[in-house]
């Protein structure tokens, strides 16, 4: 094989190696983008600020309905609320399903 031949079919395969790690990193990029996203952006969240919800009747026992009763705040991006009244973060499983 010629020099120049040589010299060409390198030049090719860095260039093929350089245009599989440019791939790869784009890919990665849209991936990390995507599971960022917030949860408030989506239209299929199971809360929304200002809305109420309902703790179940098992997680505080001796309350009626109004004192299980609290108003969303803040969705977070991982799915979970906070509340006014309430200390922490809460999950969907907690609350009674809508009717």
């Amino acid at each position: 094989m010629e020099k120049r031949t040589k010299r060409l079919l390198g030049g090719l395969a860095l260039a093929a190696g350089a245009m599989g790690a440019i791939g790869a990193f784009l890919k990665k990029k849209r991936q990390v983008r995507s599971k960022n996203k917030p949860a408030v952006g989506r239209g299929d969240v199971w809360a929304r600020p200002g809305m109420f919800v309902t703790f179940r009747a098992e997680l505080m026992p001796g309350r009626d309905r109004a004192q299980r009763t609290f108003k969303v705040s803040e969705l977070l991006p991982n799915g979970r609320v906070l509340l006014d009244g309430a200390a922490g973060e809460h999950a969907e499983n907690e609350f009674e399903r809508a009717r």
